[in-house]
């Protein structure tokens, strides 16, 4: 399942490198009637100055993969810091407040942008215009999501007893396996886990799932930012990018945390995301000449991705994290760390969402 996930998200960037070229190629002959005149690439106006553009998005190329290496590898580096193990509270209140990161990263950014795009007066007015295209992608995106959420935890237990041998032959599991692996029970009986292997898998499963809605839209992300030569949006965009990626890779470092993998799968799990967006903003500099933001191609095919994205975002942040968290025995056992796990989401939805206003 760790080798399947790994060549699917090589395949995601490799069928990004050769199919969005394409998205600025459109041929507008056909269509010319329905395309308004300025849906059509603009470079001009006081905000658009490709040279110093250039520069920025160089700069955002570094900071943002150094912010997202940070937020990935602090949780699994944490490890080591007693205060922040993963069966102490701080762990538990910095795990919350990334959630609420990335769920408002689903609902605040990304299913926003699947609106614009698939809403566009660029595109046909029919079909695009007379069906909530984007609302419909993400929640069959949520389903899917769920199914892969199901078949992947069947898969594990079926064809991957190791995790099992794992857990019985360490002298000394995690803690926070340990002690949780018997407890995440919902309430409604969606999921019940009562043994260390079976929690072990859920994290695992959740882990890579979660990597894999990451690269989607944070391939996206950075194409839009790496075509861009507007220097108005591109300087408020960094610093909510470097915001977005830090605590979103927190969320997800603590899932490759708790899914206590060996080092190795750890590495790329932490690549992986780390480079993901400096690739597409490297890619999206390479196609500026012929990228059109606004052909009709390229407003389908973002709008898609970003709402599969928004699907599988939104089913994890809710789901997998923070419904597993606060159904979980150490929140049920302790309100008032319950109480503020709450604030942590909403702190942690709420900075992200303001982000919205600038990105």
């Amino acid at each position: 399942m760790a080798k399947l996930s790994v060549l699917i998200i090589l395949s995601l960037l490799i069928l990004s490198t050769i199919t969005l070229p394409c998205l600025g190629t459109d041929s507008t002959g056909e269509s010319s009637n329905t395309v308004p005149a300025e849906c059509q690439k603009s470079g001009g106006g006081p905000c658009h100055n490709k040279t110093k553009s250039l520069k920025l998005k160089i700069i955002a190329v570094v900071a943002i993969l150094i912010t997202s290496m940070l937020g990935v590898t602090l949780p699994i580096l944490a490890k080591s810091v007693p205060s922040l193990h993963p069966d102490k509270k701080l762990f538990v209140l910095v795990k919350a407040f990334a959630s609420g990161v990335i769920l408002a990263t689903g609902y605040m950014h990304v299913l926003p942008d699947s609106f614009e795009c698939l809403t566009s007066e660029c595109l046909p007015e029919k079909p695009w215009s007379k069906f909530p295209f984007t609302t419909f992608i993400a929640m069959f995106s949520a389903v899917a999501t769920l199914m892969i959420d199901s078949y992947a935890m069947s898969w594990y237990k079926k064809y991957g007893p190791s995790a099992h041998r794992q857990i019985i032959s360490n002298k000394n599991p995690d803690p926070e396996i340990k002690n949780s692996g018997h407890s995440h029970s919902h309430a409604d009986g969606l999921s019940t886990l009562d043994d260390p292997a079976s929690q072990l898998r859920r994290y695992r499963v959740v882990a890579q799932v979660l990597e894999l809605g990451i690269v989607v839209h944070s391939v996206v992300i950075g194409l839009s930012m790496g075509a861009s030569d507007n220097l108005c949006t591109i300087r408020p965009l960094v610093a909510a990018l470097c915001f977005h990626q830090f605590f979103e890779g927190m969320g997800l470092g603590g899932c490759i945390l708790q899914a206590n993998y060996e080092i190795k799968m750890k590495a790329i799990l932490v690549f992986f995301f780390s480079i993901t967006t400096p690739f597409g903003i490297a890619l999206g500099i390479g196609l500026s000449n012929v990228y059109q933001e606004n052909s009709p191609t390229a407003l389908i095919v973002v709008g898609v991705l970003n709402a599969v994205s928004a699907g599988l975002l939104n089913y994890m942040a809710l789901v997998d994290l923070l419904a597993s968290d606060f159904m979980g025995k150490k929140l049920q056992n302790d309100m008032k760390l319950q109480a503020i796990s709450y604030v942590a989401v909403v702190l942690g939805a709420g900075g992200m969402s303001v982000m919205a206003i600038w990105a």
